[in-house]
């Protein structure tokens, strides 16, 4: 085997892992596999005699280019979580394969990704490779460019800013469920100006591939066009004129959301991120197994 096959094999085994993390950090699924493609990238041009532990090397870059992508997110006010559910993954020492650890990055609780995007970019990598990944402060420090002590403050921090998070007021899930309500009535009767005047100007879209699918096979039929993220408040807001005919308010893990759930069987769930009464995301949510991972209480209304 030669050593770029050799590297291919290695990442591959790393994949899942790197994947984890990034997802972790970055809170989006799109993202996330932007960036451990982007890790693969630097590992191709990378000279394999160098690499002394390899999955050190590539947790250091993927955590380099998440950090990099976070301070750009932040300066543009992107949000993009994906909203998904349940535990947190355990760290590379739990002797799980990457699938099964992949498997659970996806399963992020909404809440928690709620307060990490409250943290600042470096305390969040800090507090994501340590508290949950098992990272030692060594490798964090030159990934956020501190001294190993200063990179345990920033963990500290981000871990008290985390356990000390309140929950979601109930007056904030009431103007959650009036975004909500006031953007579904806007989708259905086709009124654009009102959708522009909910949708934050760099919304962003995420549709997973079930509802992708499904999108795509209504569109022969002149439904709007999908892809599987689209950003911009025109574009989503174009996206969604007549549509969520059935859709309804739910709450979606505490938070308010919308689903149609023909017969009480939730089909597709739309979780929605909102903030200073604009929807800053949306997540399309049609695939069965996400579905069932998900508590979805429907409201009236």
């Amino acid at each position: 085997m030669d050593e770029k096959a050799w590297l291919a094999a290695k990442f591959e085994e790393n994949r899942g892992h790197l994947r984890a993390i990034a997802f972790r950090m970055l809170g989006s699924r799109s993202e996330a596999e932007d960036a451990v493609q982007e890790a693969w990238i630097r590992l191709a041009r990378a000279d394999a005699s160098e690499l002394k532990n390899l999955g050190g090397w590539l947790t250091t870059v993927v955590g380099r280019v998440c950090l990099d992508m976070l301070r750009s997110r932040k300066t543009r006010r992107e949000d993009s979580l994906d909203l998904e559910t349940h535990d947190r993954p355990a760290g590379p020492g739990a002797g799980m394969d990457p699938e099964h650890e992949a498997e659970l990055a996806d399963s992020v609780g909404l809440a928690l990704l709620v307060v990490l995007e409250t943290l600042a970019p470096d305390e969040r990598i800090a507090f994501v490779l340590h508290d949950m990944f098992s990272v030692p402060f060594e490798e964090i420090a030159p990934i956020v460019n501190r001294s190993p002590e200063a990179a345990r403050q920033l963990a500290s921090r981000g871990r008290r800013r985390v356990q000390g998070a309140p929950k979601t007021p109930e007056a904030d899930l009431g103007r959650q469920r009036e975004v909500v309500q006031a953007f579904l009535a806007a989708s259905r009767e086709g009124n654009f100006e009102a959708l522009l005047t909910l949708l934050d100007p760099d919304v962003v879209l995420h549709v997973d591939p079930t509802a992708l699918a499904a999108a795509k096979a209504r569109e022969a039929q002149g439904a709007p066009h999908f892809e599987s993220q689209m950003r911009g408040a025109k574009t989503v807001g174009e996206t969604f004129l007549g549509r969520a005919q059935a859709a309804r308010p739910a709450l979606v893990d505490g938070v308010v959301g919308a689903a149609w759930a023909p017969g009480g069987q939730p089909r597709a769930v739309f979780a929605f991120g909102i903030r200073d009464g604009k929807i800053t995301s949306i997540e399309v949510i049609a695939d069965p197994a996400r579905i069932a991972g998900l508590k979805v209480q429907m409201l009236e209304g």
